[in-house]
């Protein structure tokens, strides 16, 4: 399966936190076939004086979504010194790391802990822009559209 991931970071060395996630996707969920470049965003469902870097990067692994989804959070975990990406209110905050699925090949899942394609993947121009440049073919298999068709609609 390839998965499609979006790594963000807005704290301490964002640059760094993205390759050091890149890598430890690289080592502990499957090879990394593709990476686009770092777009700069604003953050997203809160305030912060804190701009995000982010990376699109596709994963060919063997792991099932859960088993996947599972590694990842193990992995943001680790490089958020344990802390996650939302407050005790279940706000977002900022972070070293985030790491989303964005796609998983052509499937679609809506279970409480994953949804795919990602839920908000058609209004996150910093999930589409590397999509684009990633897999500008890949369509979402509801929307029927591609990264660039969904880019357009924003």
């Amino acid at each position: 399966m390839v998965y499609y991931l979006n790594i963000g970071s807005n704290l301490e060395d964002r640059e760094g936190n993205l390759w050091n996630a890149d890598l430890r996707l690289s080592l502990d969920l499957g090879l990394v076939v593709a990476r686009s470049a770092i777009v700069e965003s604003e953050p997203w469902g809160f305030e912060s004086e804190n701009g995000f870097l982010n990376m699109g990067i596709a994963v060919e692994s063997q792991y099932s979504p859960i088993e996947a989804l599972n590694i990842i959070h193990d992995i943001e975990r680790e490089l958020n010194h344990g802390n996650g990406h939302r407050d005790s209110e279940g706000n977002y905050i900022d972070r070293l790391v985030d790491i989303d699925i964005v796609a998983i090949d052509q499937l679609v899942i809506d279970l409480p802990s994953l949804q795919v394609p990602h839920r908000h993947l058609p209004r996150r121009d910093f999930f589409l822009k590397p999509m684009a440049e990633i897999a500008p073919t890949w369509k979402h298999p509801v929307l029927h559209l591609t990264p660039q068709q969904m880019l357009e609609q924003l």
